[in-house]
């Protein structure tokens, strides 16, 4: 198993036996460092981001507009559905989270990579997994905003949007910027580089759940929580996968296009939804709860993902 994937699980159990570090007011601060958590995750997006690659993928227009609309439309859609069907059988908290999970941009780089290992179109799914990123600091909280205005809570969409801006989008810049004088650095320490990403995102989600256990959020939520959550995320991702399947068959997408669609489009990102999360919700003491959705996700699509890559590489190999 992932060394990352048991991280998450580790910071979790951290975070619900020593919770006061990480929580407000905490030493370790966790307000100042989760904003330079973020910024530090964007700044080495940036810094690793070829828009030389990125160019290759920006003509595939009909595949672009698919995934998006499956991103920050579809997804939002089943949201809403599944929300509605649960009725009251779970708390508002976590349909919140739920509906978090649906309206979080698509992964980059294991959107890219699981593309890649299928022998689908990569710098589609790039262009794809980049611009869904970038999309996602504006849509994503905005569709946060249209769910609490309708269960009666209220959401100032302006400052948000502007702390999502300084802390993603201008480290990402920054990273861009710097891109020429620390490309070669970044190649030859890739895999460091992804050790220093995934061990900032271990802390963000250490902070993120301390709160929540200092305050008691998780006495009314039990195993049939994480079970009710698990279901739910397959049946988001089953009828996502099948969705993009069938719109691809019918476009008339090539099997390489299908591939990266299907991957690209069904696929939420933790890396990004963590620290928005903590730029969107800020304190709230539940954070811990809207973010269990996407931890289980995340695994989820990876594992299976990971199964129909290796599944559909034999196919277009032989």
């Amino acid at each position: 198993m992932d060394w990352f994937l048991l991280g998450m699980g580790l910071a979790t159990l951290l975070a619900w036996l020593f919770p006061e570090p990480g929580a407000s007011g905490g030493w370790l601060h966790p307000e100042l460092l989760t904003k330079g958590g973020v910024a530090l995750i964007f700044f080495l997006h940036g810094v690793a981001l070829s828009f030389a690659a990125l160019k290759a993928g920006t003509l595939r227009w009909p595949l672009h507009v698919v995934v998006q609309v499956s991103t920050f439309l579809l997804f939002p859609v089943l949201g809403f559905a599944v929300n509605a069907l649960l009725g009251d059988a779970v708390t508002d908290e976590l349909k919140l989270g739920i509906f978090f999970l649906c309206a979080l941009p698509s992964t980059v780089s294991s959107s890219v990579a699981l593309t890649a290992a299928a022998n689908g179109n990569v710098a589609g799914a790039l262009f794809n997994a980049t611009l869904s990123s970038v999309l996602g600091v504006f849509l994503t909280p905005l569709w946060i905003a249209v769910v609490v205005t309708t269960t009666g809570a209220s959401q100032a969409l302006g400052p948000v949007i502007l702390d999502l801006v300084i802390w993603l989008i201008l480290p990402l810049i920054a990273g861009q910027l710097c891109r020429p004088l620390l490309a070669g650095v970044a190649t030859r320490h890739k895999s460091k580089i992804n050790v220093a990403d995934r061990w900032t995102i271990l802390v963000l989600v250490y902070t993120s759940f301390c709160d929540s256990f200092k305050e008691g959020v998780w006495a009314e939520h039990g195993w049939s929580t994480l079970l009710i959550v698990l279901a739910i995320a397959v049946v988001l991702f089953a009828v996502a996968m099948a969705i993009m399947g069938a719109v691809s068959r019918a476009l008339g997408f090539s099997a390489e296009d299908r591939i990266a669609a299907m991957f690209c489009g069904s696929k939420k990102t933790l890396a990004s939804g963590v620290p928005m999360a903590r730029l969107i919700f800020g304190a709230h003491p539940a954070i811990g709860v809207i973010l269990l959705p996407i931890m289980i996700y995340h695994p989820l699509q990876l594992v299976i993902s990971g199964v129909l890559a290796q599944r559909w590489a034999r196919r277009t190999e032989n």
